[in-house]
């Protein structure tokens, strides 16, 4: 059961003409949203200027840069150290998880065991990076 519609449209005659209107001026609204961006930009780059601890690390770096004229070179070669330690015992850890199948945390044995084994030193690790990386940075951003 199939059925078909048709439907024709109205006579031209018939639909009531619609008045022409002349398009406003869109140009004062249009200066008005360039405006707003505008001051949005520069909101925005003052917030990223208040939230970049770099200049910060480099003012550190120049008080102490008489007693301690070798910091900044050091940080710059101890990071990729320290990063690949880092991800080294991510790597050991998420292997350990994986071989264990789910079920090496079970007990509370275990989950200290794994806890003694990585929690303290990852979490120890990664305050050190937190550190030296962006001193580091001051430092190379000081030498470009």
């Amino acid at each position: 059961m199939h059925f078909q519609f048709e439907v024709a449209p109205p006579p031209a005659s018939s639909l009531p003409a619609a008045p022409v209107q002349p398009a406003p001026d869109l140009t004062p609204l249009l200066q008005q949203l360039l405006e707003v961006q505008r001051e949005q930009v520069t909101l925005l780059r003052s917030l990223v200027a208040v939230h970049d601890a770099t200049p910060r690390w480099r003012a550190f770096l120049a008080r102490w840069a008489e007693e301690y004229p070798e910091v900044g070179a050091r940080c710059k070669t101890s990071v990729p150290m320290l990063e690949k330690a880092y991800i080294g015992m991510i790597a050991d850890l998420t292997e350990q998880l994986n071989r264990a199948d789910g079920d090496g945390l079970d007990n509370e044995f275990t989950l200290n065991e794994f806890l003694d084994r990585y929690g303290m030193r990852i979490g120890q690790l990664g305050t050190l990076l937190s550190v030296i990386a962006p001193i580091a940075e001051a430092a190379r951003t000081d030498d470009a």
